[in-house]
């Protein structure tokens, strides 16, 4: 029996672990752990541990580590407070293997621990880029510190091999959030509605902006147009979920939360959908707005149009159906006019994904079972690189 530890600290990227945690939960040979933190213990981001568990998880930790400030001081000073806590968390579970999703400073802070205690990391996601968040550096950092590589894509897996990290440590395995669109049944929109009280119809656009941390991209700026550019089309209803807790987080929720008030009846804030419902929205929205890692990487294989804005997710492979937008509120509002017309509904209906076709957590539960603990991490110099 390997006992495999899996964080989360998020609510996306909890909903892109759901179907890791369930095959783990499944396995014969595998003792799965569950470590959360983060904005899923915050009752601003909608205590999405509930969510959690009501899922039929156990959580083995729970580590609080957010402050309320949402500084660049108080984001540093909440890794600090994780660090402390996660070393505790760990030291009590002992697993055999840590599993790590993406770029965030809650995994970072977990991350930095695992390497202390000699725990084996297995990242997924390394090798991405987003140079419009300081979440970029951080996502090379975890993978300089973890043993087993997940990469959503081959040209990711490679750069992850330019890193310095073995070959025969590194995998394309596509992402899990396409086979969550595979597995996870729709939910109707009345059904939305009835959950969080909502008077959603047809048609209506999903909106999910979160701060940018790194840029020069001015994010209360950006939001003010982008919110500015949907009162364009009146004919469209919005639905708006909340942000990460970045840098700036809590003043983008005093203007959604503002924006709808005077609104009512068009527009909705809703702190966190869930993945159920979050994927049945993107389904029966006419587009996603705004710059989450979803709407480039899962959005398009619900055959829905992007509208990307700003330099947040800039670097990431995108599929056609994902339509980059600048920042100003005339540049979105084109954007927008083009993710509505027949063209673009056409390409979306029938783009390929770079991210592959939805058989990624039997692959990485298949591997990691396999794996001896490792030894000695030992670079691979770009000189000794072959054909892969």
């Amino acid at each position: 029996m390997k006992t495999v530890a899996v964080f989360t600290g998020t609510r996306a990227e909890y909903g892109l672990l759901h179907p890791l945690l369930t095959r783990l939960t499944q396995h014969s040979e595998m003792n799965l752990q569950l470590i959360v933190s983060g904005m899923h213990l915050s009752p601003q981001f909608g205590e999405t541990w509930r969510t959690i568990e009501a899922d039929g998880f156990t959580i083995d930790a729970k580590v609080e580590m957010l402050l309320a400030s949402d500084t660049s001081c108080g984001v540093a000073k909440s890794m600090g407070v994780g660090v402390i806590g996660f070393a505790d968390a760990l030291e009590r579970l002992q697993p055999d293997c840590l599993v790590i999703l993406g770029d965030r400073y809650e995994a970072l802070a977990i991350a930095q621990v695992a390497a202390v205690m000699r725990i084996p990391i297995a990242h997924l996601h390394g090798g991405e880029l987003t140079e419009g968040a300081y979440d970029d550096p951080i996502r090379h950092a975890i993978t300089k510190l973890s043993h087993y590589h997940f990469a959503a894509s081959e040209e990711y897996r490679q750069r992850v091999i330019q890193m310095g990290e073995q070959p025969d440590s590194v995998w394309n395995v596509g992402a899990l959030g396409i086979e969550n669109i595979r597995t996870v049944p729709r939910v109707s929109l009345a059904a939305i509605n009835q959950k969080f009280g909502l008077d959603l119809k047809q048609p209506f656009f999903l909106v999910t902006y979160h701060p940018v941390t790194a840029g020069d991209e001015d994010s209360e700026q950006t939001f003010d147009n982008l919110l500015t550019a949907l009162d364009e089309f009146p004919e469209h209803q919005v639905l708006l979920t909340y942000p990460n807790s970045d840098n700036g987080g809590h003043r983008l929720i005093q203007m959604l939360e503002h924006f709808a008030s005077e609104r009512i009846g068009r527009v909705f804030a809703v702190p966190s959908l869930g993945l159920q419902c979050y994927l049945s929205a993107v389904a029966l929205g006419d587009a996603v707005i705004g710059n989450s890692s979803s709407g480039i990487i899962e959005v398009p294989s619900l055959n829905t149009p992007t509208v990307n804005i700003g330099v947040r997710q800039k670097g990431r492979l995108a599929a056609d159906s994902v339509i980059h937008s600048g920042t100003t509120r005339e540049g979105i509002s084109r954007a927008i006019e083009r993710a509505l017309s027949p063209m673009t509904k056409q390409v979306s209906e029938s783009c390929d994904n770079p991210y592959g076709s939805g058989e990624t957590s039997a692959r990485i539960v298949d591997i990691l079972r396999e794996q001896q603990p490792p030894g000695t991490k030992v670079f691979h110099d770009i000189s000794e690189r072959q054909e892969d």
